[in-house]
Order: C-alpha cells, then sequence, then structure tokens
C-alpha cells in the first residue's frame, strides 16, 4: 500500500473490507492522517501545533471557517494528488467561486459514482449530509481551508518506523517558501538556515506522530516553520516523492527497508537504527515540461506542474545547487545581466539580492517600478521599456540576447499578460528564471560558487565512503 503514492492509501479501506491482508501502516492509521478532523484530534493529544483550519462540505461552512481563521486560506478537495485543485484564496469572493467549482465538479462525480464506492471518512460525511440536505446551499466533496503562513519556510521530513524504533530518513529544507506545491521545490539535504532547536522539534514531532499512527513503514511529514515556531501541515502514511532522493543522499536504501519493516523484520535488525546526517549538500530540483509546452504561465504555486526532478550533490552548498540547475537546464550563468520585475510587496526584500548580484559582477535592467525602488536604495540599475511603451522593450532585450538571468516574482493570481509573455520568452530562449526570492537568493550562492570553484564530479559511491 505504501509505494504507489495516493492511489493505493483511497484503496485501502475497501481492500481489507474484501479481505485482503494490509502490510505494514493499517487502514486505521492512514485514516487518521488523512481525515482532517481525525488528524487534528491526533495533533491536539499531542501538543503539537497546527495551522488554524477547518473542513467544509457546504458553501456557509467554507465562509465561516474562513472568516473563523482569517485570510489568506490554502483551500483543496481533500484526498488529493500533486496539489490538483489547491488553490492560494485571499478574499471572500475568490473562495466563493472555488466553492462554486467544487460544487459543481461534486455535482458531476454523484452523476457517474455510486456513493458506497467512496473511500474517506470526510466523503462519507459529504454523503450522509447529501442524503441529510434540507434546502441549504448544496453539498459537495469535503474541502480543506487551512490558514495559510506567509513567508514560511517548508520543510519535508522523511522517515521509517517498525512500531517501536522510528529513525529520521532527512529533514529537507524547502528553498521556495511555503505555498509552492513540495514537488515543484527545490529542497536541501542537511538543512541550511534551520536552528538546532527546530530541528529537534521536527525531529521529536516525527517520532511522536510515527507512533500515534503505529508505521510500520515509511511516513512522510510536510511542517511549516514561522520564526521560531514549528506547525504541521499534514502527514501522509506512505513512501513520498522524496524516498528516492533521501535514498541517494544519505546512502540508505529506505524503500528496501521499509519492505523488510513491513514484512515483520525490525529496524535494529536491519542495522539502522540513527539518523544520518552527511557532511556533502544534495540538492533536489523539479524539472518541468515548459518548454515542450509554451504559453503555460511558469509560475509555481500549490498545484503542482513538474513532471521530475534531479539533485546536484556536493560539498559546497552553492555548488550543490549550481549542479542542480545544470541538471534542470537552463544553467546558472556566471556573468551578464540580470532583469528585475517583481510584485510591490517583494520591492524591499528583493534589493539586497540584486546587490549581490553587482557585487558578482552583474549588470541589472528592470522596469519602472521595480527600477524606482532600487534606485531609491542607490542600486546602479539600467532602466528598459515595458512591452507597451517603447521600442527596445524588455521583450526585444530578452529575444537579443542581452539578459542572462530574470528574476520575476508574479504580481497576483491571475498574472499579467505582459508577465507571462516574458517568462514564456525566458523560456523559449533558456535564459533561467526564478519567480521566488529564496530562489534567486539560492542563485546567488550557486552563481558565486561557480566564480570561485571548478565543478567536480564524484559518484554516489565516493561521496558516501567518506565518514
Amino acid at each position: 500500500m505504501q509505494f504507489g503514492g495516493q492511489t493505493p492509501l483511497n484503496l485501502a479501506d475497501g481492500l481489507k473490507a474484501a479481505g485482503v491482508p494490509i502490510l505494514g501502516t493499517q487502514p486505521e492509521s492512514i485514516e487518521m492522517a488523512e481525515d482532517r478532523q481525525l488528524f487534528a484530534v491526533m495533533l491536539d493529544k499531542l501538543g503539537l501545533r497546527q495551522t488554524p483550519n477547518g473542513s467544509a462540505v457546504s458553501m456557509e461552512e467554507a465562509v465561516a471557517i474562513a472568516h473563523r481563521i482569517g485570510y489568506p486560506v490554502l483551500v483543496r478537495p481533500s484526498f488529493v494528488l500533486g496539489g490538483r485543485g489547491m488553490e492560494l484564496v485571499y478574499n471572500e469572493a475568490d473562495l466563493k467561486k472555488y466553492v462554486s467549482v467544487a460544487i459543481s465538479d461534486r455535482n458531476t462525480d454523484l452523476q457517474s459514482v455510486h456513493p458506497a464506492e467512496s473511500g474517506s471518512a470526510a466523503e462519507k460525511r459529504a454523503e450522509k449530509m447529501s442524503a441529510e440536505h434540507t434546502g441549504h446551499s448544496p453539498v459537495f466533496r469535503p474541502i480543506l481551508i487551512d490558514r495559510f503562513l506567509e513567508d514560511a519556510i517548508e520543510v519535508d521530513v522523511d522517515c521509517i518506523s517498525d512500531g517501536e524504533t522510528t529513525v529520521i530518513g532527512a529533514i529537507m529544507e524547502h528553498i521556495e517558501q511555503a505555498g509552492i506545491h513540495s514537488g515543484d521545490s527545490a529542497c536541501v539535504i542537511p538543512t541550511f538556515s534551520l536552528t538546532k532547536t527546530v530541528l529537534a522539534e521536527i525531529s521529536s514531532a516525527t517520532k511522536a506522530m510515527a507512533r500515534e499512527l503505529n508505521v510500520r513503514g515509511l511516513m512522510n511529514v510536510q511542517f511549516a516553520v514561522k520564526g521560531k515556531d514549528v506547525y504541521v501541515l499534514e502527514v501522509n502514511p506512505r513512501a513520498s516523492r522524496t524516498v528516492p532522493f533521501v535514498s541517494k543522499a544519505i546512502g540508505v536504501p529506505l524503500a528496501k527497508l521499509a519492505a523488510k519493516v513491513m514484512a515483520g523484520k525490525t529496524l535494529p535488525e536491519l542495522g539502522f537504527t540513527k539518523e544520518i546526517v552527511p557532511k556533502h549538500f544534495s540538492v533536489k530540483e523539479a524539472v518541468f515540461p515548459f518548454l515542450r509546452y509554451q504559453g503555460q504561465d511558469i509560475s509555481l504555486g500549490p498545484e503542482m506542474k513538474s513532471t521530475g526532478e534531479v539533485m546536484g550533490i556536493d560539498h559546497d552548498l552553492g555548488l550543490a545547487y549550481a549542479k542542480s540547475q545544470m541538471a534542470a537546464p537552463p544553467p546558472l550563468p556566471k556573468s551578464g545581466n540580470v532583469f528585475v520585475s517583481v510584485k510591490d510587496s517583494d520591492k524591499t526584500a528583493v534589493v539586497s539580492v540584486v546587490r549581490e548580484f553587482v557585487s558578482l559582477g552583474f549588470g541589472i535592467i528592470a522596469t519602472s517600478g521595480t527600477s524606482t525602488a532600487l534606485e531609491a536604495a542607490r542600486v546602479p540599475v539600467t532602466r528598459v521599456f515595458k512591452i507597451r511603451e517603447g521600442r527596445p522593450n524588455v521583450l526585444d532585450r530578452v529575444k537579443n540576447g542581452d539578459i542572462s538571468f530574470i528574476i520575476n516574482s508574479p504580481s497576483g493570481k491571475i498574472p499579467r499578460e505582459d508577465e507571462v509573455t516574458i517568462r514564456n520568452a525566458a523560456i523559449a530562449q533558456k535564459i533561467p528564471i526564478m519567480t521566488t526570492l529564496r530562489a534567486a537568493q539560492a542563485s546567488v550562492y550557486g552563481i558565486r560558487s561557480l566564480q570561485k570553484n571548478k565543478v567536480r564530479v564524484r559518484s554516489l559511491q565516493e561521496y558516501h565512503a567518506v565518514k
């Protein structure tokens, strides 16, 4: 059940009811992790912090929950894979639009799926409410509503447990901030900015949840760290997409060990009882299909867009990141001009990143709004026309090869037409483009390391031979 992503978990109840023995973590534990209400009760019992949240099965419920926990909120259908249908909502009007679509989708589902085939406790609650429906707004597939933590750092943890012993495979720090789907984020092993106190809290929380859920095999947890506070976002009682990455990073075949644990072995018998924190850095980067599907907006959000992943390894964090960009081209440049155009809320924060590009010898080009902010901070910048302001404009500079790197954070939920045009031109010209400031900052580290050091290649075996 643990090695097929979300789909087998959704089948767990039906298989057990049909008399099929389930190896490893049992369906009751899966339900506790997947059902939002049961999950909240478990976290309260363990004294773990969670983002304010709720589960709604009607328009009134959704609006009331969002009002109670405060905007912005992250909304998604229950039991989703790859963040499908997940959205960041900033006001009640947008929430109502989202719910209306959910109701429409639910009605379509009910025409083709018999209620008895529905798997989760949350969906059964929706079916029950639908049967008891007495004149309120339509009932639909349950929607999970979470308070969105702005500017938080997201952290992924993979662990393995035999029911008694739980060992952390790795704690991964995301480069993109919380709100970008974990499958689309670059992430780093070991972490590079989290304190020992925060890491200890993440480790103890993971072990406590594995024990409470009676996990036998693999488990993935997603946390958000805001300041000194650690929040549990979700728990997946299964192997996650990061398991191959973690296994290569630490030199331990986690899937193989988990299969043996599910078949009855203990971790002490298998000789894996202690977390391995490697001396080298491993960076996982997502691979996107934008070159093949030009015209799609490349900005990242809660819904997963990546179609694969690569990793870069080095003893230097900057070089590890640079290697990951080489493997998921276009690679980072060592010189040239950086075009900067960011949303208003990023204009202050981008100044320090741009200063670092200047110190590395890059020229800075920006359109009027961002240029004004950089000039006010005394950063040398060349102004360029927006697409409709005249020629040569930013699109001309991109097509002429004058720009070697782009920092462009989306201006809102519906991106401006000019932004999409520029981002697509950058992809067509194979110019690296970062749509978040944390990714731009990581690129600074990578470029600085590339300028100072020669790139060396070693095999995985050579990295793991160094103790």
